[in-house]
């Protein structure tokens, strides 16, 4: 299979998938959403509130309740266990064992090893804003899984925005 032809496999895979992905979404959305909302009462009752310079990172981002975060370190980042959202997470690449974080509204998850990684950490923290922003967990769900379902993580417009403001910001406090 030459160039040409792996790149038309992969767009007619995405053609495919974007219409499956239509047809199937709203009934994915509302499993999602339940499920992030159990997970952030996690890391809500068992993780710590942001330092005062992790306030203020949140505050630079846009957290409008940077108060209301907290981070909850773990070994490894939690993979749904129901089987359609486990295949669509795995499908996906959003959560796979090699994640190193993942926003839950106001409860973030970072991987123990991740935690003082502050690049993660403002990069999350702008997930957190992003929800905020968009009203919480059906309308930041319904955008940010549609992105990743059709444009691809981590190739997705708000984890972009994410991936390059959390760049800037930690690249100038280094200057």
């Amino acid at each position: 299979m030459d160039v040409p032809d792996i790149l038309l496999s992969y767009f007619s895979f995405r053609l495919r998938f974007s219409s499956y992905a239509q047809d199937q979404f709203e009934i994915l959305l509302p499993l999602a959403c339940e499920w992030a909302e159990v997970k952030e009462k996690v890391a809500l009752e068992n993780g710590v509130p942001l330092s005062s310079a992790q306030a203020e990172d949140a505050k630079r981002v846009g957290v409008i309740h940077p108060e209301r975060v907290k981070i909850f370190a773990v070994p490894q980042i939690p993979i749904p266990r129901h089987p359609i959202l486990r295949s669509a997470a795995e499908e996906t690449q959003l959560i796979t064992p090699a994640t190193d974080g993942l926003t839950l509204r106001y409860g973030i998850f970072i991987k123990s090893s991740f935690l003082n990684d502050r690049r993660l950490i403002v990069h999350e923290l702008i997930h957190t804003s992003q929800y905020e922003k968009l009203g919480g967990f059906l309308p930041f769900l319904r955008k940010y899984l549609m992105e990743c379902i059709t444009i691809g993580y981590p190739e997705a417009p708000m984890e972009q925005e994410a991936i390059r403001l959390s760049m800037v910001i930690c690249a100038d406090s280094k200057s």
